[in-house]
């Protein structure tokens, strides 16, 4: 495989993640998905086969550096044994087309002059769309690195294709209640469905959304048995728009930091959204991000807060405001941006929230705020990680009553084992 320079692969893969945001239409961003999967991994050709329900079948849907004859050899199933490998979550290496009989058309591979084939998953929410295929001309030489590299493209081919999707019904509809309805599934489709499980961390998390589309987000990215990454970000903005900069926003969170073969430190993966925020961002637009890395076997938490509302730490009644980190993120390109570790202690909480939480207003107009968050949390404490939202969230309810709100809020709450 031809080896890219380190900036130059980053710059390809970024490029990548901006599909993920376009208003493109599902065409357009497999055609440029497939050749930007052949510049970035640096092989002869790749396809793209999305899967159809209805048909059973995986239809051949862009490739590059394929010949036409090629792309219509014939039809690819799902019970094929490497689409099942793939979905299961398998990376499927075959070093010898003409020789392995998995392969169903070798006669074609070989007019093609292709022998060898990587293939993987595009998956969207743990549910597979279809399947990205590498190929080379010589027999085998397919590493980890490769599969690491191929399995980042097909991740984002995936969130690509979906929005794409997304994208042209909203344009179909021609209504902007329509458009609104899709954005909004679009947005909620990010959310984690539930909290990872994570010895010594106890982890509960929530998604409010109002009648519009805002830009909130939080994640959960596992770095490793013991490290587990929380992202809690709100693009300030409306509409479709700050549901889409989401969505590449969510991409370049997990591009950078699982880095794959790559891991960059905190100070460098702030920088980079930073730097990728203020190309993307219009006037007016920015986006508020607190990021934080939880180790359950040092017993630390890592944190920066990118102008987003601080996280909050209780410890034996006392609570303290996570609040070390710099400017929103696509403002100012030489922003600066502190990171600080703390020390965690058994039993301790933390609570990441999003400003729809402490915005949300009664039918009085009086904001419930941050006095009573902090009043809120104190009686909630000594729950479970799930009691601590669900009685926030309650709580809050009771204030503003049916009273309509205009943010969405987020909400994730931690507590850590008592080790005593």
């Amino acid at each position: 495989m031809k080896i890219l320079g380190k900036n130059k692969r980053e710059e390809q893969l970024y490029q990548l993640i901006t599909l993920v945001a376009g208003g493109f239409t599902l065409g357009e961003v497999l055609d440029k998905l497939a050749r930007a999967a052949v510049e970035i991994t640096g092989v002869s050709a790749c396809s793209i086969r999305l899967l159809d329900d209805e048909a059973g079948d995986l239809k051949m849907r862009s490739t590059f550096g394929l010949s036409e004859e090629y792309r219509n050899k014939g039809p690819v199933t799902r019970d094929d044994p490497v689409i099942q490998a793939a979905f299961a979550g398998e990376a499927v290496i075959i070093d010898d087309m003409n020789q392995d009989d998995r392969v169903r058309y070798k006669d074609a591979s070989a007019k093609e002059g292709i022998a060898s084939q990587l293939t993987v998953a595009m998956t969207f929410k743990n549910t597979p769309v279809g399947v990205l295929r590498l190929y080379r001309p010589r027999v085998g030489g397919f590493t980890e690195d490769d599969i690491s590299l191929a399995r980042s493209v097909a991740s984002q081919c995936a969130v690509a294709i979906t929005n794409a999707k997304y994208y042209a019904r909203a344009i179909a509809g021609e209504q902007v209640s329509q458009q609104v309805r899709l954005a909004s599934i679009i947005q909620r489709r990010m959310i984690p469905d539930a909290a990872p499980k994570i010895a010594g961390l106890e982890i509960a998390a929530a998604y409010k959304p109002c009648f519009g589309v805002g830009g909130d987000l939080y994640d959960f990215i596992r770095l490793d048995n013991d490290c587990l990454a929380i992202a809690i970000a709100d693009v300030i903005g409306k509409g479709i728009p700050a549901a889409l900069m989401m969505s590449s926003f969510r991409g370049m969170i997990r591009a950078y930091a699982d880095g794959g073969h790559t891991r960059h430190t905190m100070p460098e993966i702030i920088q980079k959204l930073n730097m990728n925020a203020c190309d993307e961002c219009r006037d007016g637009e920015f986006v508020t991000l607190f990021y934080a890395i939880l180790n359950a076997k040092e017993m630390t938490l890592t944190y920066c807060n990118c102008g987003h509302e601080p996280t909050l730490l209780w410890r034996k009644g006392k609570i303290r405001e996570l609040s070390k980190g710099g400017l929103v993120l696509g403002v100012a390109q030489d922003a600066k941006y502190e990171t600080e570790k703390v020390e965690l202690k058994g039993d301790d909480r933390i609570l990441f929230y999003t400003d729809g939480l402490i915005d949300a207003v009664n039918f009085d107009g009086k904001i419930w705020g941050v006095e009573s968050l902090y009043k809120t949390f104190k009686q909630c404490a000594s729950g479970t990680a799930a009691e601590i939202v669900n009685n926030t969230l309650t709580l809050r309810r009771r204030f503003i009553g049916l009273a309509r709100q205009t943010d969405d809020t987020s909400i994730v709450a931690v507590r850590v084992s008592d080790r005593n």
